[in-house]
């Protein structure tokens, strides 16, 4: 089997963030999964901010969901924004529904995903967020399926990978 596919992106402002994320939703489907990881502070809400208002959302009704779990959102798709942050083990992902969370209908997008990684779905975009100075940040991009390697080909293909 071939390693996962993988795009390295730097970002240097708050604002570029959101951006990538604006790009990133233009070519989002329904059923898609993102699951974002980071440290606290890296970009993730930021990230989704960006995410939520490509689809037609308004970036001020997008906050982090850390205390209420799931956030659900309505735009050009339904997005599923869910935060496990607070979760004491794994197991209690599987209690918040992941059948309407990953719902065909909508895109979930999942902060701290790492935490519950094996409880995710396999065809999932893992996106990895490294704080790298003051404001800069590395984003990795990880396709681990065929859906989500369509994804990140229709919104970074190759002749713009040298920019």
């Amino acid at each position: 089997m071939t390693a996962p596919a993988s795009i390295i992106r730097t970002i240097s402002s708050e604002d570029a963030m959101r951006q990538l994320g604006e790009g990133l939703a233009a070519h989002l489907s329904a059923g898609q999964v993102l699951a974002l990881s980071g440290e606290l502070g890296a970009g993730k809400t930021r990230l989704t901010q960006g995410l939520a208002c490509g689809l037609g959302i308004p970036v001020d009704e997008v906050t982090s969901p850390t205390f209420t779990l799931i956030q659900e959102y309505s735009g050009r798709l339904t997005v599923r924004h869910c935060d496990v942050y607070r979760l004491r083990h794994p197991g209690e992902f599987a209690d918040l529904g992941l059948d309407e969370l990953f719902a065909r209908d909508g895109v979930a997008i999942i902060e701290w995903a790492d935490r519950v990684a094996d409880e995710l779905p396999r065809d999932r975009l893992d996106i990895r967020i490294e704080v790298t100075g003051e404001l800069e940040r590395q984003v990795v991009l990880t396709a681990r399926g065929k859906a989500s390697q369509r994804l990140l080909d229709a919104a970074f293909p190759p002749e713009r990978l040298t920019d």
